[in-house]
């Protein structure tokens, strides 16, 4: 991870790479708290919330920023903003076809954040 502009917190380049332990079973690291922020904080944004629903439940689980856009009532470059942001944290995967640009969410993504914060650990069944 490199470090932001402001030299504050690290950027997310992917979920992936949120190595700690679930937050309620050890104490984190200051690197790992910084990126563990960093991913909650592309997911704190109600536009990038209901584009991740919205492309979960679309056809084939993919859609395109032009379909997108018309759902959530904002500009493509707005929207195009909110994946870009969802992709680089890892929260989304793209393929290109063409002039278009498919989304998909990424499980894995999504479930290492489910992980981090889940005080069940991995293999156990709370009662």
């Amino acid at each position: 991870m490199s470090m932001s502009v402001q030299g504050v917190a690290p950027r997310v380049t992917s979920v992936g790479d949120l190595c700690c332990s679930p937050i309620l079973q050890a104490p984190l690291q200051s690197g790992d708290a910084l990126a563990l922020a960093g991913a909650l904080k592309v997911l704190a944004d109600p536009a990038r919330l209901r584009l991740l629903s919205l492309i979960r439940a679309a056809d084939d689980g993919r859609a395109t920023t032009r379909v997108l856009a018309d759902q959530v009532g904002l500009t493509q470059p707005t929207v195009t903003h909110h994946l870009g942001a969802l992709f680089d944290a890892g929260f989304l995967d793209r393929e290109r076809a063409g002039r278009q640009t498919w989304y998909s969410v990424n499980t894995d993504g999504l479930r290492a954040i489910q992980q981090l914060l889940d005080p069940t650990p991995v293999g156990t069944v709370e009662s």
